[in-house]
C-alpha cells in the first residue's frame, strides 16, 4: 500500500477519488490549493501524486514544476484541457501521466494500479540490492529487457548508467530524471541499435493502452534529449516506428 497525495480544489471530486484509494489500502493526503500540496508533499514524501490542473492560487503546472526541482515521485495529472497542446505541456513539465476530465473512476484506478507497481517494483529492487551489497556481484544472463541486479554499468561514450543504483551520469556528473526518463533512458541504451516502436514503449513503462496517445513518448524523449546535451543526439527518430539509441 501507498502514500497518495490527491490535489483537487472541486472538493467532491478530491473526496470521491480519496474514498477510492482508501478503499484499496491507500493512506491518502488531501490538497485543495498549489501551496498545501507542496507542504504536504514536503512533510510526508508521498508515493504517487494526483495533481489537477486547475488550482487556486498557484495552478497545476507550476506545483509539477516545483515538485520536480526536488522530487522524482510519479505525477499523474488531472485537467478539463483536452488540446493536444495542454496534454504535451503538461508533461513536459515533469508529469508521468495525464487523464482528461471527466473521466471514469475506473480508468483513474487503473492508472493508479500501473503506476503504483513501477514504484512497488523500484522499491523491492533497492531492498534487494541494499542485501546483495555485501555478496560478490554475480554475472547474470537475462533475456529481460530491463537489466536485471547485478548488471554491469552501461557506458555510452560520456554517458554512464548503473542499473543498479538506478543513476545516470553524463561527464561524471548526475542527471535529474524522472521515473519514465530514467526507464526510457535504460531501455534505449541497453539495446543500442535496435528500434522500439512507441506502442512497444508505451506498454513497457506505462503498462497500458494510451489510445493511440503517442505524443506521451515523443514528449519524453524530447524532455530526455534536452537534459542529455549532445548526447541527446544520439537517440534517434526511425521514421514511421519510433525510436533507438546509436553507438
Amino acid at each position: 500500500m501507498a502514500r497518495v497525495l490527491v490535489v483537487e480544489d472541486e472538493v467532491a471530486i478530491c473526496n470521491l477519488i480519496c474514498a477510492e484509494l482508501s478503499a484499496e489500502g491507500h493512506t491518502v493526503y488531501q490538497a485543495n490549493d498549489g501551496l498545501q500540496a507542496l507542504t504536504l508533499v514536503e512533510q510526508h514524501q508521498p508515493q504517487l501524486i494526483i495533481l489537477d490542473w486547475m488550482l487556486p492560487g498557484l495552478d497545476g503546472l507550476s506545483v509539477c514544476r516545483r515538485l520536480r526541482l526536488n522530487y522524482l515521485m510519479p505525477i499523474l495529472m488531472l485537467t478539463a484541457r483536452n488540446e493536444e497542446i495542454d496534454r504535451i505541456l503538461g508533461l513536459e513539465v515533469g508529469a508521468d501521466d495525464y487523464i482528461s476530465k471527466p473521466f471514469s473512476m475506473r480508468e483513474l484506478m487503473a492508472r493508479v494500479r500501473a503506476m503504483l507497481r513501477r514504484v512497488d517494483l523500484d522499491q523491492r529492487l533497492a531492498q534487494t540490492l541494499q542485501q546483495a551489497r555485501t555478496e560478490p556481484p554475480v554475472a547474470q544472463v537475462s533475456p529481460a529487457i530491463t537489466p536485471t541486479p547485478g548488471h554491469p554499468p552501461i557506458i555510452r561514450g560520456q554517458l554512464e548508467i548503473d542499473p543498479n543504483a538506478r543513476i545516470a551520469k553524463l561527464h561524471g556528473e548526475g542527471i535529474m530524471l524522472t521515473p519514465k526518463e530514467y526507464e526510457l533512458l535504460i531501455l534505449l541504451a541497453s539495446h543500442p541499435g535496435r528500434a522500439f516502436s512507441r506502442e512497444f514503449l508505451l506498454q513497457q513503462l506505462w503498462g497500458y493502452d494510451y489510445d493511440g496517445f503517442d505524443r506521451t513518448v515523443d514528449t519524453h524523449v524530447t524532455r530526455l534529449r534536452k537534459k542529455l546535451g549532445g548526447v541527446g543526439e544520439k537517440i534517434v527518430t526511425v521514421w514511421s516506428v519510433g525510436y533507438r539509441f546509436v553507438e
